[in-house]
């Protein structure tokens, strides 16, 4: 007797515990009726290039999670991965967690064209992703995590600490961009206003004539030369 109830508690246990896991990669029935779309499948790279090439480089798909491996140069764009098709409206949501030390970003209305841009930061306005606290120099405020980099720093910090999962979101919509971080909403600006415009000649994107003029583009992800973690990669077009 003691046996099968010994095995009835165990099999009450694990039911227990695959009800709670959050399942990865998957979206719900209500997700699928709004619209969602995965951009990232949990087993594949599928849908994902290194920027200006055909194939993917420098990153891997285990467990569930799209990792970069760090192989990038000091300039970090070398293994950026873009997205194969273009947004332009759309709430992007995603999970990352990043190594101690870590840099990296998620861009957007990314121009892929390497024989004009170089990098995808050359074109593309980017969310900061950042450890705050272990990395190895002293970040501006623009520079920390969910900052617009470079542009608009974030209201006030709400990052997990490193080896945590965080959900970031970005919305774009007709210029209109939100930055939110672990479920606050951290920065707002507006796209190619007059303000945008004296900010980019103001400041550390004098030297970019692309950056921030695409009304469309492609999604990118960093890989910075440090290790950084993906999951549920997710996209609603507006």
């Amino acid at each position: 007797m003691k046996s099968y109830l010994n095995l009835f508690t165990l099999l009450a246990l694990l039911s227990i515990i695959c009800a709670c896991s959050p399942k990865m990669n998957v979206l719900s029935g209500t997700e699928k009726k709004a619209g969602w779309q995965l951009l990232f499948d949990g087993k594949t790279t599928d849908g994902w290039h290194t920027y200006g090439l055909e194939t993917t480089r420098g990153w891997e798909v285990k467990n569930g999670e799209l990792i970069a491996l760090g192989q990038a140069g000091p300039e970090g764009s070398a293994n950026d991965i873009v997205t194969e098709r273009e947004f332009e409206n759309f709430d992007l949501m995603l999970e990352w967690k990043i190594s101690p030390g870590g840099n990296s970003g998620v861009f957007f209305n990314v121009v892929e064209d390497p024989k004009k841009y170089a990098t995808v930061y050359a074109t593309g306005p980017e969310y900061q992703l950042v450890d705050d606290i272990g990395f190895p120099e002293k970040l501006e405020n623009w520079q920390k995590s969910a900052a617009n980099y470079g542009m608009h720093p974030p209201a006030r910090s709400v990052l997990k600490p490193v080896g945590e999962y965080n959900v970031t979101r970005l919305r774009v919509n007709k210029g209109q961009v939100e930055h939110w971080l672990n479920g606050v909403k951290v920065v707002e600006y507006k796209l190619w206003t007059p303000e945008w415009e004296a900010k980019i000649k103001s400041g550390k994107w004098t030297e970019f004539p692309g950056y921030g003029r695409a009304k469309r583009g492609h999604i990118a992800l960093q890989d910075h030369g440090n290790q950084i973690w993906f999951r549920n990669i997710k996209i609603l077009e507006l």
